[in-house]
């Protein structure tokens, strides 16, 4: 039983790498299409947010990952989500697969081993922090930009510590 689970998850992952292979057309960019977002690396966005008083994103990525390049092409670009991005937000690209080196709360990582510790298993992963480096959420998946939007909007704007996400998306759809 145990050597098919394996197998069949083993197949599953052929199967999403050749797909995303087949659907990309260039390895992903670190920093994304759109020129008009500033990604730092980890450190220097944790410091930034610090300074600025605003909360960080950061989007973990693979190069290989077709739904990561669809997520900068189109949702990073999205001229509503670039505003609240650089409006509420530091953000921060992070390769899942990488060996460079980060520190977070007083221990040192590479990129890849914090992923991991920090509970990354699919890509893209968006993960969200306060201020102080305290982490608020992650959300895995690609989102199209008018669902990544609402998500920007309940985590800028603070609502999560009021309210349920599904609460108010009930609130904006009353108004």
């Amino acid at each position: 039983m145990r050597t098919l689970v394996v197998s069949i998850l083993i197949g599953v992952i052929v199967v999403a790498v050749a797909y995303s292979l087949l659907n990309s057309e260039s390895a992903a960019i670190p920093g994304g299409p759109d020129q008009r977002l500033v990604w730092r690396s980890f450190n220097e966005g944790l410091e930034q947010s610090s300074k600025l008083n605003k909360m960080v994103l950061v989007d973990v990525y693979t190069d290989w990952c077709g739904w990561c390049k669809k997520m900068d092409k189109e949702t990073y670009a999205d001229d509503g989500v670039v505003a609240i991005l650089t409006e509420k937000f530091v953000i921060v690209k992070l390769d899942a697969e990488s060996s460079k080196k980060l520190r977070y709360d007083g221990g040192d990582y590479t990129e890849q081993e914090f992923a991991r510790a920090i509970g990354v298993d699919g890509y893209p992963t968006t993960l969200f922090f306060q201020p102080d480096g305290q982490p608020i959420t992650r959300v895995p998946g690609y989102m199209e930009p008018r669902v990544f939007a609402s998500v920007l909007q309940y985590i800028g704007e603070e609502h999560y510590k009021t309210i349920s996400y599904e609460d108010f998306l009930l609130k904006q759809s009353n108004h």
